[in-house]
């Protein structure tokens, strides 16, 4: 039976002095963890009777241990994005419903605040509930069913209002197995964590798997370029999964010791699309080819990744184990290889729905099990799958259709531009026009006229922006993604 727990007692009683989990303040062995999470679960079966408790932790071996203890303490967790405003995580609170956050002393004054119980690890006396859970033997994991919810993780809110997500023990559990599978990891495994937990991407890839491969994981609480690589050289990192914006910041670097990546074995971009000039960027400084992934929240998440050994620039790789893929038209027909569509997924990883929500989880998830994505992509005669955009960013100017990235990518292939968003607006004449927002490369600089003449080389006129306007930063998400939406309501500037 699925349960995550059970997971992490079965790589204590195999690997128990290994190195599970390790930060700038914790080296935890399996054992070591295991024990912290029993002590975890002590804690939060006293102190809560809620079926939900909120984890405001950045990723450390804390994290993992609060993390583990809540499900051992037969809970949901809900990880709580800190980087959030604190109105915008009280709203979060209240719509979870939870009546208990843990947290640490930096984040307490923002939690008691709030109208819960605020529990913050450095109060709990952890040194001697850990020795006191040391000598008892461990409880068995909870009883819970396989389609329980295990996690709650809310969406970034980039369409939107944020919406809990409903994950079972067995939505993770069977990703986190499908992903060991089909980029064949094994317990030697040694894996970076420097994308946060309360995003679905850190919380599957960079501590479920983990602990359920038995592997070891060092986390940074907080991504410096300069840190990564410090971490990858003196503690042989072999696999790093990452943002397209972090492999950015490193290719970027200005001095990387020789060999300081020569120990990665399977380098990862996921979260955002990534762009030609990054993976490019990567492959011919440190002769690394960047593999990109995909997946959202709602699917646990991973759905297809390329591996060293199956391989397509341009695409997102093939469907991991038991993920079906459909790319469909507005009328729900199937499409063609080549043709593009929006993408359906369909397997054991599709979350339960949307939390008290639904009417907007109807609006995704049919009753034959199929997610409609939002995402628009072509799948070819190998399987192997691209991403073209979101569907609702599709711009449509004078009836012919223009897919956001297809013109960043032109954009970020020029030598003076870092990054680039683009995005429709409404035009009286031609329905919709493309307009950019550029971040220029450091040390570069630009003009809107040398750009568009620039795009006017490599692009249909229809697909050449109107505007574009030269940035210094653009506004980010968590992980970094660029939100459009916030975008939207700015007026344009040119320089």
């Amino acid at each position: 039976m699925p349960n995550l727990v059970a997971s992490l007692l079965e790589a204590s009683r195999r690997y128990p002095s290994k190195l599970a989990v390790t930060d700038t303040h914790r080296r935890l062995t399996f054992k070591q963890l295991t024990t912290f999470a029993a002590a975890m679960r002590g804690i939060v079966r006293r102190k809560s009777g809620c079926p939900r408790i909120g984890l405001l932790l950045p990723s450390s071996a804390a994290m993992a241990g609060s993390f583990y203890g809540t499900l051992w303490a037969g809970k949901t967790a809900v990880p709580l994005n800190f980087l959030l405003q604190p109105r915008e995580l009280e709203g979060v609170v209240a719509d979870a419903q939870i009546d208990t956050v843990i947290t640490i002393e930096h984040f307490a004054p923002m939690v008691e605040a709030w109208p819960v119980k605020c529990l913050v690890l450095e109060r709990l006396g952890l040194k001697a509930k850990v020795f006191l859970a040391k000598l008892r033997p461990w409880p068995e994991p909870p009883a819970t069913a396989p389609d329980e919810t295990a996690v709650m993780l809310y969406t970034s809110g980039t369409s939107g209002l944020p919406k809990g997500v409903c994950l079972s023990h067995h939505n993770l559990d069977w990703n986190s197995r499908a992903c060991i599978e089909h980029a064949r990891m094994n317990h030697d495994q040694r894996l970076l964590g420097v994308i946060p937990q309360f995003h679905t991407f850190g919380l599957t890839a960079l501590l479920i798997v983990p602990i359920t491969l038995g592997a070891t994981v060092y986390y940074l609480p907080r991504f410096s370029a300069t840190a990564a690589v410090k971490t990858i050289q003196e503690n042989n990192i072999s696999i790093f999964l990452a943002i397209p914006s972090m492999y950015n910041a490193i290719g970027r670097l200005k001095s990387v010791p020789d060999g300081a990546l020569k120990s990665l074995t399977l380098v990862v971009s996921g979260g955002e699309p990534l762009p030609d000039q990054t993976a490019r960027l990567f492959r011919d400084r440190f002769g690394i080819e960047l593999l990109e992934g995909y997946g959202m929240t709602e699917t646990s998440p991973v759905l297809t990744i390329n591996m060293p050994w199956a391989h397509k620039p341009g695409t997102v790789g093939t469907a991991i184990p038991d993920v079906q893929l459909r790319i469909v038209d507005d009328e729900n027909r199937d499409l063609p290889h080549g043709h593009a569509g929006e993408i359906l997924a369909k397997g054991p990883g599709i979350m339960k729905g949307y939390y008290r929500k639904p009417e907007e989880t109807r609006a995704v998830l049919g009753e034959d099990g199929w997610l409609h994505t939002g995402d628009i992509g072509a799948l070819d005669a190998d399987g192997y799958l691209t991403i073209t955009g979101r569907k609702k960013e599709i711009i449509i100017v004078g009836g012919e259709n223009v897919y956001p990235r297809e013109v960043e990518n032109v954009l970020v292939d020029h030598p003076a531009v870092s990054e680039a968003a683009v995005m429709g607006k409404q035009d009286p004449s031609r329905g919709e026009v493309v307009v950019a927002y550029v971040i220029p490369a450091e040390g570069s600089s630009i003009t809107e006229i040398e750009l568009r003449d620039y795009c006017r080389d490599r692009l249909a006129s229809h697909k050449v922006p109107r505007q574009i306007t030269i940035t210094a930063d653009l506004p980010r998400g968590p992980t970094g993604k660029i939100l459009k939406r916030a975008l939207q309501g700015q007026s344009s500037r040119s320089s």
